[in-house]
């Protein structure tokens, strides 16, 4: 075998172990200050509420709900959406 084949593997190896590493970042879980109110929340202000549809909650899951609830499901959704992402690269690479 070639030192430039011995090469290329090794670097491949390192770019692959730090690639890990580096995605593994993204499911490590945040601190969550607790934060708890017994007001109705208004959740137009959050990131993402855009003109023209403003905050959109077609199911009205939070209708009733704190922030707390906010943020747990803002937090799964990007979770989600994380792993869907791990997903679909997990098919192009072995196909």
């Amino acid at each position: 075998v070639s030192s430039a084949r011995l090469l290329f593997l090794k670097m491949f190896r390192t770019v692959a172990v730090l690639a890990l590493v580096a995605s593994a970042s993204a499911f490590a879980p945040k601190a969550m200050n607790a934060r708890r109110s017994a007001l109705k929340m208004s959740f137009e202000s959050e990131v993402g509420a855009q003109p023209p549809l403003g905050f959109w909650d077609p199911l009205g899951l939070l209708a009733d709900a704190d922030q707390e609830r906010f943020d747990r499901l803002r937090t799964v959704e990007i979770k989600h959406g994380r792993i869907s992402m791990l997903a679909i690269l997990g098919h192009l690479v072995t196909t």
